[in-house]
């Protein structure tokens, strides 16, 4: 039987997208939560959680962007014209973030200006990945293979909610991830916190997901259609479970569960969204059958990242294992 390699590559890529989302997410979602905390040394402290493991968080970013390029050529040449705004915006709020991790440890006097950085690159990264996954739902338009709509199609009500939706998860993340790494009355406020976003995320969520239903047909066929939503009714059912566990466990105290069930969620939205567009890897009709590279090429590239994954696989688990425990205040800070 012959590999289906458009079909392995696609999981390859959505596994890099979603590993980014579930890593890079929660150290997005700490700039997102810096207004909340003025205290220098809480700011000091949620920044030491992600200090050691933020930059290698990215390399997921970089994996789907070049397996896209490498396995689905023309989906990469319409996605990017399609969203070159969103998607520019989107690095520079990765690089004033970046630089902002570097130089606000040796600033004194302009270290606020530093954290406004941290804080609007944050949020500029964020709400751009949002407004890109929705001008992907809502459609792009392809003649022969190439981008046929307008430079500010991507612009619409429905894909800066998206952008807002992406805001709420990466903050509700970084909430979770704090609960984890700190303890006492920082770790109580964070708690404190996470109680109204998660009651956000899920409304967000609704929204989105009827938003999508009811503006998109060919999303409703999916899901309506031919008996198809006996099969796909635990995913929202699933996602109302999680939010009603991390009210408990916040309830409880518990200091893992909060984020582990946020991930839990954020799994189940992406879920959602493969079942939404599949086969289609730019919505509505190129499949990624119609946008792959050649047999030979996706051959040629998959027998690199079969070498390279697992070693990236093995640094992010074995840095996050040598980072492991709570972070206090006081302890040796990013330098």
């Amino acid at each position: 039987m012959q590999l289906d390699l458009p079909v392995v590559w696609a999981a390859i890529i959505g596994l890099g997208v979603f590993i980014y989302v579930m890593l890079d997410g929660f150290d997005l979602g700490i700039g997102l939560l810096f207004p909340f905390f003025e205290d220098k040394g809480e700011r000091e402290v949620m920044l030491n959680t992600i200090a050691p493991v933020w930059d290698g968080n990215e390399t997921f970013l970089v994996l789907g962007g070049a397996g896209l390029y490498g396995a689905f050529p023309v989906a990469y040449s319409t996605l990017l014209p399609a969203n070159y705004m969103p998607l520019i915006l989107m690095v520079v709020g990765l690089i004033f973030r970046g630089a902002a991790f570097e130089l606000r440890a040796k600033a004194t006097r302009t270290q606020h200006a530093w954290d406004l950085a941290f804080i609007g690159g944050s949020a500029l990264a964020a709400m751009c990945q949002g407004v890109v996954l929705g001008s992907l739902l809502q459609g792009i338009r392809i003649v022969n293979d190439r981008f046929a709509g307008d430079p500010f199609d991507w612009f619409s009500p429905f894909s800066v909610f998206c952008g807002f939706g992406v805001l709420v998860t990466y903050a509700t993340l970084g909430c979770g991830w704090l609960i984890l790494k700190t303890e006492g009355e920082l770790q109580r406020k964070i708690r404190q916190l996470m109680r109204p976003l998660v009651a956000v995320l899920l409304a967000a969520i609704a929204l989105v997901s009827l938003w999508t239903v009811l503006g998109l047909p060919a999303v409703e066929a999916r899901w309506f259609a031919s008996g198809n939503l006996g099969w796909f009714l635990p995913v929202p059912v699933l996602v109302i479970a999680c939010v009603w566990g991390i009210f408990r466990s916040l309830q409880l105290e518990h200091e893992a569960t909060p984020f582990l069930l946020t991930l839990a969620i954020c799994f189940l939205g992406f879920t959602g969204l493969v079942i939404s567009i599949w086969p289609n890897i730019i919505p509505p009709s190129l499949t990624i059958w119609e946008a792959s590279s050649s047999r030979s090429s996706q051959l040629f590239a998959l027998v690199g990242t079969v070498i390279v994954l697992p070693v990236i696989l093995v640094y992010n688990a074995m840095q996050y294992r040598v980072f492991r425990g709570k972070v206090r205040e006081g302890d040796a800070g990013y330098h």
